[in-house]
């Protein structure tokens, strides 16, 4: 029983999660970063005129860039692309 324990044991510490190498502190700078961009996109879009440039125009290009590029950026990004 003890050695089928051990066993399990090590099994356990040679398994490896494949999202532990994946998701690098990198990746979490630039998912917080797409967070800021969105609340920024959602800021600009509350500003008081609601037919005004910031409204109608910039905060939908922020929330654009934010869901479209950082967003995904951020889960797609390997490790291996920030060590060269």
């Amino acid at each position: 029983m003890a050695k089928l324990q051990k066993s399990i044991n090590n099994a356990r510490k040679r398994f490896l999660s494949p999202f532990q190498e994946y998701w690098t502190k990198r990746n979490y700078i630039i998912l917080l970063f797409g967070i800021a961009i969105l609340v920024l996109g959602y800021i600009l879009m509350a500003q008081s005129p609601w037919d005004g440039f910031t409204s109608l125009t910039l905060s939908p290009i922020v929330l654009l860039i934010g869901y479209v590029i950082v967003i995904p950026l951020a889960i797609m990004l390997k490790s291996s692309f920030f060590k060269k």
